[in-house]
């Protein structure tokens, strides 16, 4: 058997081991964080970005389904948690914040947030602003991708200054993770750089890789981008692209197929200096590997790399229904999404607990 299946064997029979260990009750909390570029981002050009938190809940509190779709008739299986519940203690706990992909949101990311939370871990996680699937999809939404990590930043500003929450945040142990979009953001805000017009110039010589081509949550051409990049509007924010989007004090980086990592200079991921994890599936069209997350964990120093045979973009989303896969295009991939998120839940919490120490 070639490695690389012996290695996804391993991760899936580990993952399946390990779920009677995440037993904690998750609690859930809303806040909203003030980013100024989430006006230009969002299509009622409000400055808030919602912020959603999981953490490990208080003993015996009751837990309930936060399914996505229509009442009665879930698109997406996502887990449990419990509104607004007590900390299950006072300890101070690692933080991870979290990144959805292209037009994602933190629920949909749920499958994966809420067990790390359930693994002892205070998990943010936030809607970024015009790109995210709660509100209208907006172009500067879509193309102004480096102000995601500044989304994180507030997330993290918000819960550091929240009365209830910031007594259980160790702020000396925080890692980011993300997928797609997100996975591109954990590693800007970890310490990669960004050029669009680099991005923009591959693009127009490879029209036809997957992060190039207009994305089925919001049909933008390059062309399309490009003009928007340069009108005035967006002129003076795009000219801050390449500043330095690090959130202080984020200690790893866990990236799930990370996308648009032509938009980051090879120079800038080989002076990263905190430790990174590329988690991906071989079969990805949309974020193909070998023009992303290889191209990353290739440059990045002693980049962790995990392939998973015929593992695709979409089934690092939470679970589609019978339902989501009759009307939803993304649900109508060929593989059981389950396996591979344990697998992610596994891998992530593995690196986590050594970059960051176990919960």
């Amino acid at each position: 058997m070639k490695p690389l299946l012996v290695l996804a064997g391993l991760l899936l029979a580990a993952a399946a081991a390990a779920q009677g260990a995440w037993a904690s009750p998750v609690g859930e909390r809303h806040l909203k964080a003030t980013e100024p570029s989430a006006a230009l981002r969002d299509a009622e050009h409000r400055t808030d970005v919602r912020v959603t938190v999981w953490y490990p809940a208080a003993d015996g509190v009751k837990e309930e389904r936060i399914d996505l779709g229509p009442p009665g008739r879930p698109l997406f299986i996502v887990e449990q948690i419990a509104y607004d519940a007590p900390f299950v203690d006072a300890r101070k706990r690692p933080v991870i914040l979290l990144s959805h992909g292209f037009g994602g949101t933190a629920r949909m990311m749920g499958w994966y947030g809420v067990p790390l939370a359930r693994a002892g871990y205070v998990v943010v996680a936030v809607d970024h602003p015009g790109n995210n699937g709660m509100d209208r999809m907006t172009t500067p939404g879509a193309i102004l991708s480096w102000d995601r990590a500044n989304d994180l930043r507030a997330a993290l500003e918000m819960v550091k200054a929240d009365p209830q929450i910031a007594p259980h945040l160790d702020l000396k142990r925080v890692g980011v993770t993300g997928f797609s979009a997100g996975g591109f953001t954990s590693l800007v805000a970890a310490g990669a750089r960004v050029d669009m017009n680099r991005f923009i110039t591959f693009c127009r010589q490879n029209p036809a890789d997957g992060v190039c081509a207009p994305q089925k949550e919001y049909k933008l051409t390059m062309d399309d981008a490009q003009k928007a990049l340069q009108a005035p509007e967006l002129a003076a924010e795009a000219a801050h692209a390449g500043d330095d989007h690090t959130i202080p004090g984020v200690k790893a980086a866990f990236a799930i197929a990370p996308a648009i990592v032509q938009g980051l200079p090879p120079e800038g991921l080989a002076r990263m200096k905190v430790p990174v994890a590329i988690f991906l599936g071989d079969a990805d069209p949309v974020a193909p590997p070998a023009t992303n997350g290889l191209v990353a964990a290739k440059a990045i120093p002693h980049a962790e790399l995990t392939v998973l045979p015929g593992v695709k973009h979409y089934d690092f989303l939470s679970t589609c229904t019978p339902a989501g896969q009759a009307a939803v295009d993304i649900c109508k991939d060929e593989l059981p999404q389950d396996p591979t998120h344990q697998a992610a839940i596994k891998a992530a919490l593995a690196f986590f607990a050594k970059t960051l120490g176990k919960p």
